[in-house]
């Protein structure tokens, strides 16, 4: 069983879905409202956990009655919560989400997850220091990641980086990560305007640009190599690339081959997309391996 660490953010979603966005000053009728939990962190530690892997949670949630909806959630989920701990006097994080026009828009208000610090994170470097690799974005403090990612360089442990939301990133942290998986848009920003292509071969076997419907592109060292996604109709699409990063890291931690995990991934995060909410259609393991 793979062992897998998420250092990330926790969240409740407030989710709307209209058919259409609203513009600057415009107010329009939306056709739902929902509240689930979320956050970048917890969403690829769930779906981690749904595809067969030991999950170990690190964050932190508010002492409030979201912060306990987030807690046992996980536990459902199967999520081992050890390291995360209500912050007292503060909110849980929270996601405001507008489905509109087939794709989602997002503000995220961090809450609590501005207490997951270095220092927080360096009292479960023991879960760090056993996990087959170890996932984390960036819903989370700068120096966060940068601790992470400068622990795990020290003590030889696959880390993989999702970096979302978009930010400028110390030169360090991207030297150091052993993968990277921005889209298009974050890639912009992590590169500074450097073309996809020339950011790939930059980095051969560690940058893999996630391209939604259309699949994910990498350079294996020779080549840029396109791995193709799966037609599904899609009802929302909130969490897809956390679906993504949790299987693609999943299967890296089995040893399985870049292509292999890539079409793993793809496929949990086509899934991941038929159902209402970031975690409401993240697979199971046997429904990735039946589509396959």
């Amino acid at each position: 069983m793979a062992k897998i660490a998420v250092v990330g953010s926790s969240s409740m979603d407030l989710v709307v879905t209209s058919e259409k966005r609203p513009g600057a000053g415009e107010t329009v009728l939306g056709d739902r409202f929902e509240t689930v939990p979320g956050g970048k962190g917890a969403n690829q530690a769930v779906a981690a956990a749904r595809l067969g892997a030991e999950v170990h949670m690190i964050g932190c949630v508010g002492d409030d009655h979201y912060g306990e909806i987030i807690l046992n959630n996980f536990t459902e989920n199967r999520v081992l919560v050890n390291n995360v701990k209500p912050v007292t006097d503060e909110k849980s994080g929270t996601a405001h989400i507008i489905l509109a026009e087939g794709d989602n828009s997002i503000v995220v208000v961090k809450g609590a997850n501005d207490h997951i610090t270095p220092s927080y994170v360096e009292e479960a470097a023991h879960v760090l220091k056993e996990a087959d690799i170890v996932l984390i974005q960036q819903e989370i403090p700068e120096e966060t990641v940068e601790y992470v990612s400068q622990y795990c360089h020290d003590h030889h442990i696959p880390l993989l980086l999702n970096p979302a939301p978009a930010r400028k990133l110390n030169q360090k942290v991207i030297d150091q990560a052993t993968y990277i998986t921005p889209n298009e848009h974050e890639a912009d920003v992590l590169f500074n305007g450097v073309s996809p292509a020339e950011a790939l071969r930059q980095y051969p076997n560690k940058v893999f640009i996630t391209e939604g419907k259309s699949g994910v592109r990498y350079f294996n060292g020779e080549k840029e190599v396109l791995v193709p996604s799966y037609e599904v109709e899609a009802v929302d699409t909130t969490g897809a690339g956390d679906t993504f990063n949790a299987a693609f890291a999943v299967a890296l931690a089995e040893k399985k081959s870049f292509e292999e995990s890539l079409r793993f991934a793809n496929r949990a995060a086509s899934l991941s997309v038929t159902k209402f909410g970031a975690q409401g259609g993240m697979p199971m393991r046997g429904d990735v391996e039946g589509s396959l």
